[in-house]
């Protein structure tokens, strides 16, 4: 079931169009990739479906229909640029942004009290912004953003600025989050957290969407049958055995044994491959190569261009 919908979406600015038909379907309980090359109008779709801007054709849907302004009380949105007002205190700063979401003092206080126990922040609550860390200031937002539990978080590039431990416990967290019923929509550079995190992505480039799915079913669609084993053996002798429908592409080492890459040509499959190569070598360990999202973005992108 589709919790948010992006029908035909356009938007132009003065001599920019900066989202041109672009089209995306969220499903409920999933995180969502949203990939693109900067400036590619990601942080504008995000823009519309906050209501902070209004599209010139199109509309969101939310749960089947029109977005309504009142719908900004179930998301929660977390930008790539931080808001937080650097000379207020912490701890009435993350108050003030909670009743603002329509929770009680006494809610707030509640769960306020929860997460900076979390997050061993306890400490920085009569500290101001400005005296925190950039790292220190993105767990305060975070925790801003998530406390009124809404149904749709938002999160625009959340670990920039994060050491590598800090990465991993937010990461953590937007999983817990997902398991509580949360749906996400999770914009980043970092194609490793995306192969991590997301279910579905959506790629937009120069103003459109020009690729979007499962990720599981992206990175199958854009394999090269291209598989690497490891041996004991002659590479020499592993040569010999194949026929023409194999290439070696790459001759290697893996934990220090011979490996080759070989490419699978025409209708052949992996189990005649390794019909093939059994009697000449022992093999230590056989995998086919798929493409990460890295190498799918920059691929889809550069076609694009060209």
């Amino acid at each position: 079931m589709e919790l948010l919908k992006a029908q035909n979406i356009e938007k132009k600015f003065v001599n920019h169009l900066a989202l041109d038909n672009v089209n995306i379907s969220i499903p409920e309980n999933s995180i969502y990739g949203l990939l693109g090359p900067n400036g590619a109008g990601k942080t504008t779709l995000i823009r519309i479906i906050n209501l902070i801007t209004a599209p010139d054709k199109g509309e969101i849907l939310l749960k089947g229909r029109p977005l309504q302004p009142e719908d900004v009380n179930i998301i929660g949105y977390l930008p790539e640029e931080r808001g937080l007002y650097k000379k207020m205190k912490v701890g009435e700063q993350a108050l003030y942004l909670a009743r603002l979401k329509g929770l009680s003092k006494r809610d707030a206080l509640k769960r306020l009290k929860y997460w900076f126990e979390k997050f061993e922040m306890q400490a920085w609550w009569d500290k101001k912004v400005e005296e925190l860390s950039k790292g220190m200031a993105q767990k305060v937002q975070f925790v801003t953003t998530i406390l009124h539990e809404p149904e749709l978080l938002i999160f625009d590039e959340p670990f920039s600025g994060f050491d590598p431990i800090n990465a991993n416990m937010l990461k953590q967290e937007i999983i817990e989050l997902k398991k509580k019923g949360a749906t996400i929509i999770f914009s980043t550079h970092n194609m490793a957290s995306v192969e991590e995190l997301c279910d579905h992505i959506t790629l937009i480039n120069q103003s459109r969407n020009i690729l979007e799915g499962n990720i599981d079913d992206i990175r199958k669609k854009y394999k090269s049958n291209i598989y690497e084993v490891s041996f004991n053996g002659e590479v020499e002798k592993l040569e010999k055995s194949l026929n023409k429908y194999y290439e070696i592409i790459d001759k290697t080492k893996v934990n220090g044994h011979n490996a080759v890459r070989i490419k699978l040509l025409h209708q052949t499959n992996e189990n005649e491959l390794l019909s093939l190569i059994i009697p000449s070598v022992e093999i230590i360990s056989f995998k086919e190569l798929i493409p990460s999202m890295n190498d799918i973005f920059i691929k889809v992108v550069n076609e694009y261009k060209n």
